[in-house]
C-alpha cells in the first residue's frame, strides 16, 4: 500500500460464501496480519459472514488478491497477497469494506490493486474499516478521496490496575444477576439487546442467525454471559456479555467486555456501572491479567465511566467514507 504502487496484482473477485479453499487462505491471511500488527484485520461480523454456509451473494463479496495469475486454485498454491471483504445489507447496498494485506507483500500496491478492484465491480462509495488505523491505511484512505467519519477506540485494563481491585458490583434493589441459559434465554436476549441499542448501527440489529453464531464459536461460555433480571418476575433487565481472546503467538490472553446493555426501562438505576463491574471481575477471578473493550470515541458518558475504571485508550478502528 505504498503512495506509489510498484505493480498492479490480478484480483478474483467471489460473491457470496467462499469455496473450503479460499476461505482457508483468507483465515490464514487474516491470521498472518493479526500476529504482526497486534489486532485482528477482520471483525467478527465479517468473519460470521465469511462462515456463513449461505451468505447471500448479493451482501457477501470477497476479493483475493493473487501472487500469480495462471489460472490454479489462489488459495492452495501459494499465498495470497492480500484480500478485501465487503458486506452489505439490505438497506446499505454501497456495504462496509475491510482490507488486509499480507505481511509479506507491503509496500507493494497490494491494497491499491484491491480498493480499485472494489470500486470497479461495485460502481459505488462504500465505507471502510482501518483498525489499528495504520499509517499505510491513511494514505491509501487519501488516495481514494475518503475521509475519517468515525473512531472506534480499543480501551485496555491492566493487570495492574486488576490487581489494585475494583469497586463491588452493587446492583440495583430487587435485581439478581445469572449466567444466560442455552435453549432458554435467546428470545429474550434478542428483545433486551435490540430495545438497549436501538439507535446503534450494528448491535442493535442482531438476529437469532446472529446470537446462534456466536453461540457456536469456541470462545463461547455461558458462564460468562450475566443477565440481570428483575426478582419478582424474571424480566431480563440487562446483560453482560464477557469473551476471551485465547493466547496467539507472542499475545497473552485477554478478556473483553463484550457487550454491556440496559434495556431503557432500567437505565438511569446504576445497573450499567454494576454490569461492567460484574463481568470485569468475572473475567479477572477466571485468571485472565487484562481486560479490553471497544467503545465510540463520541460515547462521551461511556468513556468517562471506562477511564474512572482505570480503563486507557489503547488503539482505534478508524471508518471512513468518500469525501
Amino acid at each position: 500500500m505504498s503512495e506509489n504502487p510498484l505493480t498492479t496484482w490480478p484480483v478474483l473477485t467471489t460473491r457470496g460464501t467462499p469455496e473450503a479453499a479460499a476461505l482457508r487462505g483468507v483465515l490464514e491471511l487474516a491470521s498472518s496480519a493479526a500476529e504482526a500488527d497486534g489486532n485482528p484485520p477482520l471483525s467478527e461480523q465479517t468473519l460470521v459472514e465469511l462462515r456463513s454456509a449461505s451468505a447471500d451473494p448479493d451482501l457477501l463479496r470477497v476479493y483475493l488478491a493473487l501472487t500469480h495469475d495462471d489460472g490454479s486454485d489462489p488459495a492452495t498454491a501459494q499465498e495470497l497477497a492480500g484480500v478485501a471483504v465487503l458486506t452489505a445489507q439490505a438497506g446499505d447496498p454501497a456495504g462496509v469494506l475491510e482490507l488486509v494485506v499480507h505481511p509479506n507483500y507491503r509496500n507493494k500496491g497490494v491494497g491499491s490493486s484491491l480498493a480499485s478492484a472494489v470500486r470497479q465491480d461495485t460502481g459505488l462509495e462504500f465505507k471502510a474499516w482501518s483498525h489499528g488505523n495504520h499509517e499505510a491505511a491513511v494514505k491509501l484512505a487519501a488516495r481514494f478521496g475518503y475521509r475519517p467519519v468515525r473512531e472506534l477506540w480499543r480501551m485496555r485494563l491492566s493487570h495492574d490496575a486488576l490487581a489494585d481491585g475494583l469497586p463491588t458490583a452493587k446492583l440495583p434493589e430487587g435485581v439478581l444477576l445469572r449466567p444466560f441459559v442455552p435453549g432458554q434465554d435467546e428470545d429474550a436476549w434478542l428483545a433486551a439487546n435490540a430495545a438497549a441499542f436501538a439507535h446503534h448501527p450494528e448491535q442493535g440489529a442482531m438476529t437469532r442467525a446472529d446470537l446462534e453464531a456466536r453461540m457456536a464459536e469456541d470462545w463461547f461460555d455461558p458462564s460468562g454471559f450475566l443477565l440481570a433480571v428483575r426478582e419478582s418476575d424474571g424480566e431480563l433487565l440487562g446483560f453482560h456479555w464477557t469473551k476471551v481472546h485465547p493466547r496467539t503467538g507472542n499475545h497473552p490472553a485477554i478478556g473483553e467486555v463484550y457487550v454491556v446493555g440496559v434495556t431503557p426501562q432500567a437505565q438511569g438505576s446504576g445497573l450499567g456501572k454494576a454490569l461492567t463491574l460484574a463481568g470485569i471481575n468475572h473475567l479477572h477471578e477466571s485468571g485472565l491479567d487484562a481486560v479490553m473493550l471497544y467503545v465510540d470515541a463520541d460515547n462521551t458518558p461511556a468513556v468517562a465511566l471506562y477511564r474512572k475504571l482505570g480503563f486507557v485508550q489503547w488503539d482505534v478502528d478508524v471508518m471512513y467514507a468518500a469525501e
